[in-house]
């Protein structure tokens, strides 16, 4: 394969672009944005197999030095109780890094390795072995990558009838509050609030960073939330957090430039087809488990290295797809199930908030050992030097 082209430049696009130029392929990276995506986004946590991955492209290091370890996870009940996650055993720490940090590292890596990214190329079409741009401008390929997310062109080229999104009713907002809370920088706090959802960390560098799931009446575009005046935005956090403890200390104290909407919270529902001739899905443009599941930029990565690993073993390219759908599906649609369930519990009805404080620690004792649920999901490792099987 001489022409590999990935059609999206965020975190998905990069690392498939890494991986395989370790693998000994050459891609380029067609973004549909003018400019790449440097303080946009907000933060995101990469569970120890997302980082075992980027190990493998060599982005690992760079995305440590950036990014906040978190050891322990707490959480807290309508103002009243708290109760200390367990974490599975031996695996390590979270790391809470800002996307445009993680992307920074991923694009450094991909122009120290000559890697080609084109701005300003929205895909629109495909013509056979050709990829059509908004700009009039044309790309030949022998593989096409559709890393383009939730709202994937590459997926509708592949099946027409496939599923969109599926928005969660929630919408993410986060900002950095003068006001320290009182945890260690390693502790996460999962805070569900009279009104909503929020969970909040101590800033190693002084402050907090705090980041809500907002019950809205409609999804918002990043264009159209940002259309909302930010003064606006900071009234809604006031009416829906302020009677939470730390949420109203925590909203009071942020600054309205300080603050950013990311806009609606989707899930992808199963993709029945991942990929068709030689297009194929990667990240979340195949998977997009929602936000509750603290995987959904660590499984885009690990599903990056290894559509890489099958592209380098397998030459039938069908056949290589085909493997690589087989290696991840199973996976990342556990993820998406379990993920699927934590988000009820984001937008509790007045009967479920009086129970969840009753419900929970019973929860946390019988049915959420972490050794059984997240505990196989973070041990998980890619062995980049094995070779991959074909799938008969």
């Amino acid at each position: 394969m001489k022409n590999v082209a990935i059609i999206g430049g965020g975190i998905a696009g990069p690392v498939t672009a890494l991986a395989l130029r370790k693998a000994g392929m050459d891609a380029t990276v067609y973004e549909a944005y003018p400019t790449g995506a440097d303080g946009a986004g907000g933060s995101l946590a990469l569970a120890p197999n997302g980082m075992a991955a980027l190990e493998i492209v060599g982005v690992a290091g760079a995305v440590r030095a950036a990014a906040q370890p978190s050891t322990r996870s707490v959480m807290t009940l309508a103002n009243r109780t708290r109760l200390e996650l367990p974490s599975p055993a031996g695996v390590g720490p979270l790391h809470t890094v800002r996307r445009a940090d993680l992307y920074r590292a991923l694009r450094d890596e991909a122009v120290r390795q000559g890697v080609r990214v084109e701005y300003g190329r929205r895909l629109t079409g495909v013509e056979g072995d050709t990829a059509v741009f908004g700009d009039g401008s044309r790309a030949r390929f022998d593989v096409l990558v559709g890393a383009d997310g939730v709202h994937s062109t590459v997926r509708r080229l592949i099946d027409p009838d496939a599923p969109g999104p599926k928005w969660t009713g929630m919408l993410g907002l986060e900002g950095v509050s003068s006001y320290e809370v009182p945890e260690d920088p390693k502790t996460t706090v999962f805070a569900f609030g009279r009104r909503g959802y929020y969970l909040y960390w101590r800033n190693a560098a002084g402050g907090s960073t705090w980041g809500v799931n907002l019950p809205y009446h409609r999804p918002l575009s990043l264009a159209q939330a940002r259309e909302v005046p930010r003064e606006e935005w900071m009234r809604v956090l006031r009416e829906i957090y302020g009677e939470d403890v730390p949420g109203r200390d925590l909203i009071r104290h942020t600054p309205a430039t300080s603050m950013q909407v990311t806009g609606a919270l989707y899930i992808m529902p199963s993709v029945p087809r991942w990929h068709r001739d030689r297009m194929v899905l990667v990240g979340d443009a195949a998977h997009a488990p929602s936000n509750s599941s603290g995987q959904g930029a660590s499984l885009s990565i690990e599903s990056a290295v290894q559509l890489a690993r099958c592209l380098r073993d397998i030459e039938d390219v069908p056949r290589a797809f085909a493997t690589y759908e087989r290696l991840r599906r199973s996976r990342v649609e556990k993820v998406a199930a379990r993920a699927s369930k934590a988000n009820h519990a984001k937008t509790p009805g007045p009967v479920m908030q009086k129970l969840m404080p009753l419900l929970m620690p019973l929860l946390l004792k019988t049915f959420m050992d972490p050794d059984k649920t997240v505990g196989p999901e973070q041990r998980y490792r890619i062995d980049w030097d094995a070779p991959v099987g074909a799938l008969s």
